[in-house]
C-alpha cells in the first residue's frame, strides 16, 4: 500500500477526460504532470514516483513497438514497486491486452474516464475508503 503524501506522475498526451488533479491531491499525492513519454522517462531518471497514471495510445506506424507505453514499460521493469494505471480507449482493449501479457499493470480504466473510477483505483493504494472495496481494480471491457 502506498502511504499518503507520495509521488504520482501523470502523463497526459491526449487528454479527453476530467482534470484529475483534485482527485490526486485529495488522496494525498504530490503530483507532477508531463505531456510526453520522453519527458516522463527523463523524470524517471531523476526521481521515481510511487504511481504513474498514463494513457495507452496504440499506433501501428511505429517501427519497433505498437504503442506509446513500451519504452516506459521497459524502464518500469527495473522498478516493479511503481504502480501503473492506464487509461485506454475501449476499441484498443485487445491491443492493450497484448501489452499487458508482456508488462504488468496495476489497473486499467476505459474511456470515458471518471473521477470516481480513478479515485476508487488510487484509493486502494492509499487505504482511502471507497464505495465498493470488492470491485476489481482492473476494469475490463
Amino acid at each position: 500500500m502506498v502511504a499518503a503524501g507520495r509521488d504520482l506522475l501523470a502523463i497526459i498526451e491526449l487528454g479527453g477526460y476530467p482534470n484529475l488533479m483534485p482527485v490526486y491531491q485529495r488522496l494525498g499525492f504530490e503530483v507532477e504532470v508531463v505531456n510526453s513519454q520522453r519527458k516522463a522517462r527523463g523524470r524517471l531518471k531523476k526521481r521515481l514516483p510511487d504511481v504513474i497514471v498514463a494513457e495507452y495510445i496504440f499506433q501501428s506506424d511505429f517501427r519497433d513497438r505498437t504503442s506509446n507505453l513500451e519504452s516506459l514499460m521497459a524502464v518500469l521493469q527495473r522498478h516493479p514497486e511503481i504502480r501503473l494505471v492506464v487509461l485506454y480507449l475501449p476499441e484498443q482493449a485487445d491491443k492493450l491486452a497484448t501489452l499487458e501479457r508482456r508488462f504488468p499493470l496495476f489497473a486499467k480504466i476505459a474511456f470515458p474516464v471518471t473521477e470516481r473510477e480513478v479515485e476508487q483505483v488510487l484509493g486502494t493504494l492509499v487505504g482511502a475508503p471507497v464505495e465498493d472495496r470488492n470491485a476489481t481494480r482492473t476494469r475490463k471491457v
